[in-house]
């Protein structure tokens, strides 16, 4: 696939097929993404891939501790603004709008985006789900090398015909990752990613995002 389709071709799948990948397609996907530049060559990602029954234990603990203790749950950093503001605040109500639109879930039914919230923890059905952590006393730098690493990895898995959808809503459930996956203290959970082959049938993923036109975002400084 050329880098041009790969990129645009990228979309946050929110139902897989149940296939399996297999894990050498995995490992491959990961040692091309490490290709990622950071700062002095430090290469802070660490990533703990849970498939098979390791991942259907995963979502029962993490379903548990979302429907029985969800106060427990705190994110060790902050991903969004505390206070929301425009084009922000717009930009966030129209994608969860539209998603819901589609599935037909009206505005005040909570209990519905409820449910279509906690599919995030069945890891949207994808075989495979990758958390990735970083030590915990790396600067904001190290952060923003991980960022290309992550966005590595979701082209990387478009290149071998995979999809993928990177979930922050792990983040506050650290704690089950550690007990589940054995993650030390010295990591901080910084999000999950679902990844496998998307369910074309699945009206979620008629899902479409907009972008924001060059004149929104960029200016040309010169001749």
């Amino acid at each position: 696939m050329e880098v041009d389709d790969a990129i645009t071709s990228r979309r946050s799948v929110r139902a897989f097929l149940p296939d399996p990948v297999p894990r050498a397609t995995i490992e491959h996907i990961l040692r091309i993404a490490a290709r990622a530049p950071s700062g002095t060559n430090i290469q802070p990602w660490k990533v703990w891939v849970a498939t098979g029954a390791v991942r259907r234990r995963l979502s029962i603990a993490l379903h548990h501790a979302r429907d029985t203790e969800p106060e427990a749950h705190v994110q060790e950093y902050k991903y969004y603004p505390t206070q929301w503001r425009e084009p922000y605040l717009g930009r966030r109500r129209k994608i969860g709008w539209d998603l819901y639109g589609l599935l037909g879930i009206a505005r005040g039914e909570k209990d519905k985006m409820y449910r279509q919230h906690g599919r995030n923890f069945d890891f949207f059905d994808a075989p495979a789900g990758l958390i990735f952590t970083i030590d915990r006393d790396l600067e904001i730098g190290s952060w923003l090398d991980f960022g290309m690493f992550l966005q590595n990895v979701m082209v990387a898995a478009r290149g071998r015909d995979l999809d993928t959808c990177p979930q922050a809503a792990f983040a506050p459930y650290h704690k089950v990752f550690r007990q589940e996956l054995g993650i030390p203290e010295d990591q901080i959970v910084i999000c999950g990613m679902s990844l496998g082959r998307e369910d074309k049938a699945a009206i979620e993923n008629q899902l479409t995002t907009e972008r924001m036109d060059l004149d929104d975002f960029v200016q040309f400084v010169g001749d």
